[in-house]
């Protein structure tokens, strides 16, 4: 069974990333970007450092994602692998976005790759 860190996460909304943080220092991000205008949003890419991986760092991540989207009354758009992995296991903390919201946000992606 994999240890579990404790860690802290901040949003960075300014630089698009939600960063977890271990002893101070930065241990796992991800990078997302906030929809124009829907609001949603949008995880592009989760990443953990080597050094932290198997701590549960990737996880506390999606779950502080979705729980941020669900205070902002917003929802997330999994486009990272491991976020729409992490959704597809925990369907109760992860509402599913509409069919049209992920359209959207994938044309937003491709059109505007500095997002990524």
């Amino acid at each position: 069974m994999a240890e579990k860190a404790a860690v802290e996460i901040r949003d960075d909304r300014e630089h698009g990333s939600l960063v977890a943080y271990e002893d101070g220092k930065p241990a796992g991000t991800i990078a997302y970007f906030v929809m124009d205008p829907a609001g949603a949003l949008v995880a592009v890419h989760t990443v953990v450092r080597p050094e932290h991986e198997g701590k549960g760092i990737a996880g506390a991540l999606v779950r502080e994602f979705y729980t941020m989207a669900a205070r902002e009354g917003v929802p997330v758009v999994p486009l990272c692998p491991y976020a729409a992995k992490w959704a597809q296991r925990h369907p109760d903390e992860a509402p599913e976005a509409p069919a049209e919201l992920v359209r959207e946000a994938e044309r937003q992606l491709r059109n505007h790759p500095e997002l990524f």
